[in-house]
Formats: structure tokens, C-alpha cells, sequence
């Protein structure tokens, strides 16, 4: 078994991911933050729209997530107070609520994927097309 001392280059590893991970966070908070959303919420918005016209539960978005969180509901909540998701009880189970996003979280969402695309066209402009793909076939093997 190895020490912790016998890999340096795992904590140098990891810090560069955290850094390269908190870059991506604040460039694609900022272009949220103009329209008063977080990344989790966006998160959540980006999951229903994926799943239209389907209606989700809850309890799926939760597993969906990309930051996993127990406060999903708390989330969806949220958001159908800001009038961007509708729910409505699942009629084949009334114990599942199915969550769908509104007119107006269709529009925002519009108005937001030419920023959201440039900001991550920014965060990864010095990498050639080989080392994105390098990149998340890496971060998708950490990921699991």
C-alpha cells in the first residue's frame, strides 16, 4: 500500500482539479447571477428541459443533479415560487410530484445558452479540441 508521501502528484492532481473546477463555477455563476439564478437552479432547469415534454419527479431530478444535494425539493420549491417550474401530482401515484418548467423558464433559458456557451468556450479556449475530449473522457472516469 502506498503513503501519502509516495504520491505527491495525486494532491497536486486534485488541487488542479478543485482550481479548474471553481474557474468554471464563477464564470458560469456570473452569467447566471444576471438572472438571479444559482448553479444548482440552472442545474434543475437544464435536467427538465432535457427531459420535455416529460415530466419529471422530484426525486429523479435529484438523481440527475450534477452537485448532488438532499435539497432538491427545497430547489424545486424555489423555482416555483419564481414561476420557472410547475408542479403537479402524478396521477398514476399521488405520493409523486411531477415537475415540468414553465413558459417563462423556456425563455430564460433561451436568453441564457449563447452566454452560458460563450462562458464555457472561454473556460476551455486554451485547449485544443483533442484535450477537451482528453479532458472529459478523464474527468468522467474520476467522476464514476
Amino acid at each position: 500500500m502506498k503513503t501519502p508521501t509516495e504520491e505527491p502528484r495525486d494532491k497536486d492532481t486534485i488541487l488542479a482539479l478543485l482550481q479548474a473546477t471553481d474557474r468554471v463555477r464563477r464564470s458560469l455563476s456570473a452569467v447566471l447571477r444576471q438572472r438571479d439564478l444559482t448553479l444548482q437552479q440552472y442545474n434543475v432547469l437544464r435536467i427538465l428541459r432535457g427531459a420535455a415534454p416529460e415530466a419529471l419527479p422530484t426525486l429523479e431530478i435529484a438523481e440527475r443533479m450534477i452537485e448532488k444535494t438532499p435539497g432538491a425539493s427545497r430547489l424545486v420549491d424555489r423555482l416555483e415560487a419564481q414561476g420557472l417550474v410547475h408542479r403537479e401530482r402524478c396521477p398514476e401515484d399521488r405520493r409523486q410530484v411531477l415537475c415540468t418548467l414553465t413558459e417563462r423558464a423556456r425563455e430564460i433559458l433561451a436568453e441564457l445558452d449563447e452566454p452560458i456557451t460563450r462562458a464555457d468556450a472561454e473556460c476551455l479556449a486554451q485547449l485544443s479540441d483533442r484535450e477537451k475530449h482528453q479532458l472529459r473522457d478523464l474527468a468522467s472516469r474520476v467522476a464514476s
